[in-house]
């Protein structure tokens, strides 16, 4: 018996079911269906650490969004 899946696309306005962010909601910004993960605007951010550049000459740490794995989220109607 197969069931039916809910598509998630670019866009789309998903909802975190599992791991620290659970119950936040947010666009889904890119998807990485190779790794099975997508980028949700507002969810699970880290902080990354950039080198001076000539784009960032302050450099520092970045708060930034992380891809999530896709069978945490589900998608709102």
């Amino acid at each position: 018996m197969e069931m039916s899946k809910a598509t998630i696309k670019k866009g789309s306005t998903v909802t975190v079911i599992a791991g620290d962010d659970k119950g936040k909601s947010g666009k889904v910004l890119q998807m990485f269906p190779e790794n099975g993960r997508i980028l949700v605007e507002g969810v699970n951010f880290v902080k990354k650490h950039m080198q001076k550049s000539e784009g960032n000459p302050q450099g520092g740490v970045v708060e930034r969004e992380a891809p999530i794995a896709i069978s945490n989220v589900k998608v709102d109607k």
